[in-house]
């Protein structure tokens, strides 16, 4: 029986243990894939305070290398089922069972892909799901943005910045970004609309050099980029926890800055909730205030 069971362990995962564990709680974080999550594989990062350019990998070794230090337990398991019980709750990895008294929810979101040849290959290499991370890598060069809701739209501005030439590919003919994103590109001069466009190649070894954009009539545009930023949503994988924890419209949970859910004893935090930025700083806020959180309800339940 842990005092705190966290799932995920990606930052805010990690920032949850390091905080648990420095107020004497135990800890076991569990992680369905890889820790660090989606950062681990970015060769760069250059917006964390205090870490000008480290890479992602090397920032995961230190925040997992740091939590396990101040004896954070970590385990791989892909969880499955969560339910309560009398003492806590309790989580299905496989075919292993964990308790804990508490719950931290820190499950991510994956960033939904194009699906084409390659696209694996060039990840970090010309091909990004995050403009606020990586634009900066792309300064005064042409890059394309994939999507035409309103991260799409926010991607192609802050890009606009930077970049010397800025095209928003979209499937269909209008936006469903808010009108003031709409009309705001609509001023940029280095921003260039493509719409019913799909972009159906990439193109590139080593690195991205452009991509192929059909239109509905058939016709294909070759698209000569050093960067494109694919915004075409991302995937929470909160299914699991829906007893314990209401879920928004797009599967996110409905869980505000104080990372409390419906479930007393139950936490959100990280890229899994409702919000309106996902960063690296984000994240970690969201692991401290949940890990906090989490500590001061198991106290007030031993007195």
């Amino acid at each position: 029986m842990y005092d705190i069971l966290i799932v995920g362990g990606g930052t805010a995962g990690l920032t949850a243990a390091i905080y648990a564990r420095r107020a004497g709680k135990t800890v076991l974080v569990l992680e369905g894939t890889a820790f660090g999550g989606q950062i681990a594989s970015s060769p760069m990062v250059e917006n964390y305070p205090a870490l000008p350019a480290v890479s992602g990998l090397d920032y995961t070794n230190a925040l997992l290398g740091q939590a396990r230090a101040l004896g954070a337990e970590s385990k791989f398991g892909k969880v499955s089922a969560a339910e309560r019980t009398a003492e806590g709750f309790r989580l299905t990895a496989g075919k292993r069972e964990y308790e804990g008294r508490a719950l931290i929810l820190c499950t991510g979101a994956s960033h939904r892909k194009l699906g084409l040849p390659n696209e694996e290959a060039l990840i970090g290499r010309g091909v990004s799901y995050c403009a606020t991370c990586d634009g900066a890598f792309f300064k005064d060069k042409d890059t394309a943005v994939v999507g035409g809701g309103d991260s799409a739209l926010q991607a192609a501005l802050f890009l606009a910045n930077l970049c010397r030439r800025v095209t928003v590919i979209h499937r269909r003919d209008a936006f469903r970004a808010q009108a003031a994103n709409v009309a705001a590109i609509q001023t940029r001069e280095n921003i260039v609309l493509e719409l019913d466009s799909q972009v159906t190649a990439l193109h590139g070894e080593s690195a991205l050099t452009g991509v192929s954009v059909t239109r509905r009539d058939g016709s294909v545009r070759e698209l000569a980029v050093a960067g494109l930023f694919v915004e075409v949503g991302q995937i929470p994988d909160n299914a699991p926890f829906a007893d314990l924890a209401d879920l928004d419209e797009g599967g996110y949970f409905a869980s505000g800055e104080d990372c409390l859910t419906r479930t007393p004893g139950v936490f959100a935090a990280g890229d899994c909730r409702g919000k309106a930025l996902r960063q690296l700083t984000t994240a970690t806020a969201d692991g401290s205030v949940a890990a906090t959180a989490a500590c001061a309800w198991l106290d007030r339940m031993e007195n």
